[in-house]
């Protein structure tokens, strides 16, 4: 910690490649949903209105967390961490929880409702990298160092798919495993892990019919075109006709009603299809380019629970990136997770800026 050395400003390039994401969601939250909301709300612009002021809160939320010196997480991530438990055992309970599509993933708050997985996505970050540097030296052993916060990980997990929301919880898992790694875990325990994973990844499929749908969907979406394999059918129909350039911004076909969730989960898919081809590597590149110097911020931070908060955030990010975008294309099943910064949506969206506001604040120390 004394040799912790504060610079006059964030990572200039990093607000830069978040404001450019956030302002090309924002465009494209509005041409994906215009269609929808008129025909839904009678307005065309309800969505992209949302949308502004989530984002708006979000950014604001941004600054002045960026403005908290990162050390200061430290005195409350166990507080943050068992509201975060709370939070995610009080959506379980009928009249708290809101079922949507069919996962009772939200507590509504008047108007408006958050996502406690969401919150426990960061929680389990903050709390985790505080946890890891105190067991820094013991984290290559297996019973003292390696068991304890796996089993917290895999506990929370089980209790984010009670909801269920496979989705959150595989970003969730991934970006703790991430943390543990970076902190020092041995490759061999990871490889026990892998083997009870797999296993237990099939038990989760054989558990739901609808995950073992979605599956077979995966496989091969054309045997059933109208139920399971729609989506994804109907995302890469918006994919093909883009081509290098795209149809033009507001000229896609798919969001009349034909690819589900076009302003949310499969945005991308009519970024594909409006902006082409070019339009779709810009995108993933200015993600490449906020990973590359989040990870440069990880690399620079002056201690350990700098570097493992910072690299948790990128990954955690980097994580849902990932999922979202190979769902678009066909290459995972359909998990119902949203694009960072372009997706439609309010608590994950204002958590996720809130996050990258603890990011900033690690850029501006060195060692």
């Amino acid at each position: 910690m004394e040799n912790r050395i504060r610079t006059d400003s964030v990572d200039r390039l990093l607000v830069i490649l978040i404001l450019a994401i956030l302002i090309i969601g924002t465009l494209m939250v509005y041409s994906a949903s215009y269609i929808w909301a008129e025909y839904k709300f009678n307005d065309s612009f309800y969505f992209v209105k949302r949308q502004l002021l989530f984002a708006g809160v979000g950014v604001i939320a941004m600054f002045i967390v960026a403005n908290v010196p990162y050390f200061q997480w430290i005195k409350y991530r166990k507080w943050i961490f068992i509201g975060c438990i709370v939070l995610l055992i009080a959506v379980l309970i009928p009249g708290i929880g809101m079922v949507r599509g069919g996962a009772r993933s939200w507590i509504g708050i008047g108007a408006f409702s958050i996502q406690p997985a969401e919150f426990m996505k960061l929680g389990m970050i903050l709390f985790l990298s505080g946890y890891l540097v105190n067991i820094q030296d013991r984290i290559v052993e297996f019973k003292r160092g390696f068991i304890p916060p796996l089993l917290t990980i895999v506990g929370l997990f089980l209790l984010i798919m009670l909801q269920p929301d496979l989705g959150t919880g595989m970003v969730f898992l991934l970006t703790s495993f991430l943390l543990l790694f970076v902190a020092g875990a041995r490759w061999k325990h990871f490889l026990l892990l892998a083997g009870f994973g797999v296993l237990g990844f099939l038990l989760l499929i054989i558990s739901a019919p609808y995950r073992m749908n979605r599956i077979t969907a995966f496989l091969d979406p054309w045997q059933d075109p109208l139920g399971n394999g729609f989506q994804i059918i109907q995302s890469l129909y918006a994919i093909g006709p883009g081509g290098l350039f795209g149809v033009g911004y507001g000229n896609s076909l798919q969001k009349y009603f034909y690819l589900p969730e076009p302003h949310n989960d499969f945005i991308f898919a009519i970024i594909a299809e409006e902006l082409g081809f070019i339009g779709g590597v810009f995108v993933i590149g200015l993600f490449f380019l906020f990973v590359w110097r989040g990870i440069l911020v990880s690399l620079q931070a002056p201690d350990l629970f700098a570097k493992l908060l910072s690299i948790g955030i990128v990954g955690m990010i980097a994580i849902q990136v990932m999922i979202n975008i190979s769902v678009v294309i066909g290459l995972i099943p359909v998990t119902g997770i949203t694009l960072p910064f372009l997706s439609y949506g309010g608590s994950s969206l204002t958590l996720t800026l809130c996050s990258v506001g603890i990011l900033l604040n690690v850029s501006k120390y060195r060692k």
